[in-house]
């Protein structure tokens, strides 16, 4: 059932496109193999894995044909046991919370009143459905599984709503609290306090549940009522553009280095990003029991987007602009807000290979993670992203000064190593992950005060050694504009790269919005990334002959007032002249037999490509949008809406332009896709526009697909499609 941009079983009341795992093993650190659980279900479906506070159990769900059970795992007896019956109510996400002893959990199970669902098709209307504005500015992006009628209201409630009880590790199982539409449960660091969130009258139309009207209420740990944090009304209308919120408290949060106490902001441009202001939030603070007035903690420069608490006298707050793809970072003292913040970063977030990293972390005394601090010294994880390839780091930053010292960075060979976490700082340990194109990826624990001292901890296999002979490389080269730009380039095993044979080839790309030519042109990518196949992914084809460009870089850029879609189509077919013309120079393709591929956005990249050039003798284009005025509100990172910028949506849309499409299109789409924008009618409409046009295309519609396509069936249909049409169209052409 799909309501309020929910996606929900109703015979189980778990979300219907819940990924489930059938198994689980314990392996001990250093250990060759893995130890199999005792006492699991026959058939499992787990899902929801939840470590316990001491990190001793694991709770997690099982999905049986009728509901949803709890279960924990023991992890040093390796023994699982069913905590409760199939009663528990998944529908808005994970149904249960551990409590801070380790020694119950709160749970969401299916009230004993609950309502049987009205099945539309036998349910008499009571009268017309009806919606008003009365002048108000409602722009909204085109939302799918909304509710429709009073019907889907009453479906929506009986599935949300959900009675609390506490489960202890023996099952016993008792009532906590009474009925009502629960969205999320989240202790405080102390445990002492729950916040709990319920979904309110009136529903809405036109947004998804989490725009609904929404209680924020703080209890203690007897179900008391504490507090009334917020009551946030129905919000159908927020000013327009990405960067305005909601008015009133938001991002509402415990302080995780403190027992009980609230951190939220609120918005100082009446949540309107087009208002000139000096800063654009206000955080608080808020202790327990909140008989007290919040206080002020500092006012953001950009829009609030989170805080890293160390201690009494430093945090590290984060804010970001998307407009200008700027992110800030700063100290700040939670003590004095009368000391003005210390800038750590004011950077282009997009500009990877100036990251300096994210601060450890390690767990204080109530469990929850905060930045570790050392002597006056904080240290600094990087992924590495350089001229010289993906290198991370470790670096140590002077809290008074802000100077780094480079403690360890990986070596540059013909592996990639990337940092996990780092669990012994103090000491130089740290946990990494070691691949190569070849080689399955690995964990260690390395020291990075010694060299080459490393540890394996796993030992995974390769399962994908037919693809062991492939070559693969990053190459770079240039747009006739400037711009560099990067792609991974895949020959077949058995190729001779002297023989002069010109191979067909399959390009895959997904475009993305940049505001500067440098953050464009960096490489994000590696020839030591382990090749590992999917469903959606073109490598499969190696093996049978094509050349294979992945990932390749399609930057669209706007620089200063300039938006990246003023000049979306140029900027398109120049990427992909450019790629071609860098591997056509090589030597190794017939320029005339290559086909391009993307999925959603690059879906709709792929049907502008066949639009605009004569490039690509065939395209495959997977569950994409054609029609831009279907999404007049914005669509991607387009802002401005279809009245404002017409010619823009117009001249992006493949179904306008479709008189104009060349080559062999091959569209296919989910009957069930719920992405916002994609519906799967664009699919439909743009088929029937290029049929009536006399175009050679080809609709596959999956039953019961959204976005992305789970089953098996769905999955093998994929790829049978995409291996015909690049037969039919590209292989085999002259």
């Amino acid at each position: 059932m799909r309501l309020a941009g929910l996606r929900i079983n109703p015979k189980t009341n778990i979300g219907s496109r819940t990924t489930y795992y059938t198994g689980i093993s314990v392996m001990k650190v250093g250990q060759k193999e893995s130890k199999e659980i005792s006492g699991l279900p026959n058939s499992p479906q787990l899902s929801n894995f939840s470590w316990s506070p001491d990190e001793s159990y694991m709770a997690f769900t099982n999905t049986t044909t009728n509901g949803v059970e709890l279960w924990v795992l023991n992890v040093k007896e390796a023994s699982a046991k069913k905590l409760t019956e199939d009663n528990l109510n998944a529908n808005m996400g994970r149904p249960f919370t551990w409590f801070r002893d380790n020694s119950k959990l709160l749970i969401k199970q299916l009230p004993k009143d609950r309502q049987p669902l009205i099945d539309k098709a036998d349910a008499i209307p009571t009268g017309p459905r009806v919606s008003i504005n009365e002048g108000q500015e409602a722009q909204n992006r085109t939302y799918q599984d909304l509710l429709t009628d009073k019907v889907d209201e009453a479906n929506f409630e009986q599935l949300v709503r959900a009675q609390i009880a506490t489960v202890n590790l023996e099952g016993n199982v008792t009532p906590w609290m009474d009925a009502k539409m629960y969205r999320s449960m989240s202790f405080s660091p102390d445990g002492e306090y729950i916040m709990i969130t319920t979904i309110d009258r009136p529903f809405s139309y036109l947004v998804p549940y989490y725009r609904f009207p929404t209680t924020y209420a703080i209890y203690n740990k007897d179900a008391k009522l504490v507090k009334t944090i917020e009551e946030v009304p129905l919000t159908e209308n927020i000013p327009k553009g990405f960067m305005s919120v909601r008015k009133g408290k938001r991002s509402i949060g415990w302080r995780s280095d403190k027992p009980a106490t609230l951190v939220y902001a609120e918005a100082l441009d009446e949540g309107d990003a087009e208002k000139e202001v000096d800063r654009r939030d206000q955080v608080y603070t808020w202790k327990a029991p909140f008989d007290g007035e919040p206080k002020e903690l500092v006012k953001t420069f950009n829009r609030y987007s989170g805080v890293m608490w160390a201690n009494d006298e430093l945090a590290l707050v984060y804010d970001y602009w998307w407009n200008t793809r700027n992110v800030k970072a700063y100290f700040i003292n939670p003590s004095d807000p009368t000391q003005e913040p210390v800038m750590v970063q004011d950077r282009n977030y997009q500009d990877r290979y100036n990251d300096p990293g994210s601060p450890v972390s390690e767990k204080n005394e109530y469990g929850r993670s905060v930045m570790m601090v050392d002597k006056g010294y904080i240290y600094l994880l990087g992924d590495g992203y350089s001229k010289d390839g993906i290198l991370p780091f470790v670096d140590k930053m002077n809290i008074q000064t802000l100077k780094t010292e480079r403690l360890w960075r990986a070596e540059k060979n013909n592996k990639l190593e990337s940092v996990s976490f780092a669990f012994d700082i103090r000491k130089g340990k740290i946990l990494t992950r070691i691949e190569s194109k070849n080689e399955y990826p690995n964990y260690y624990i390395r020291d990075i005060r010694k060299k080459d001292k490393k540890e394996a901890i796993t030992f995974f296999k390769n399962p994908f050694e037919s693809l062991n002979g492939v070559h693969k490389e990053v190459i770079t080269y240039k747009r006739e504009d400037g711009v560099d730009l990067s792609a991974t380039l895949y020959l077949p095993a058995n190729y001779d790269k002297e023989s002069g044979e010109k191979l067909p080839m399959i390009m895959w790309a997904y475009p993305y919005e940049f505001k500067d030519k440098a953050s464009a042109g960096q490489v994000t990518s590696s020839p030591n990334e382990f090749t590992y196949p999917w469903y959606g992914s073109p490598i499969f084809w190696v093996n049978k002959g094509y050349a294979i460009l992945d990932d390749a870089a399609f930057p669209i850029i706007g620089e200063g007032d300039e938006e990246p879609n003023d000049t979306f189509i140029p900027q398109l077919v120049a990427n992909a002249k450019a790629a071609i013309d860098a591997v056509d120079e090589m030597g190794y393709i017939d320029r005339k037999r290559v086909a391009v591929g993307g999925h959603s956005y690059g879906a709709f990249m792929t049907a502008n490509l066949l639009t605009h050039s004569d490039l690509f003798a065939a395209g495959i284009a997977r569950s994409g949008a054609y029609n831009r005025t279907l999404t007049p509100f914005g669509f991607q990172s387009e802002e401005r809406n279809y009245w404002e910028a017409p010619n823009v949506y117009n001249t992006m849309s493949p179904f306008q332009n479709a008189n104009e499409m060349k080559g062999n299109l091959l569209l296919i789409h989910g009957e069930d896709d719920n992405n916002s924008g994609t519906y799967p009618m664009q699919s439909e409409r743009y088929f029937n526009a290029l049929k009536g046009l006399g175009a050679n295309v080809r609709l596959v519609m999956l039953p019961k697909e959204a976005h992305g396509y789970r089953a098996r069936e769905s999955v093998l249909h994929v790829l049978w499609e995409q291996d015909q049409w690049l037969e039919k169209y590209l292989k085999k052409t002259e």
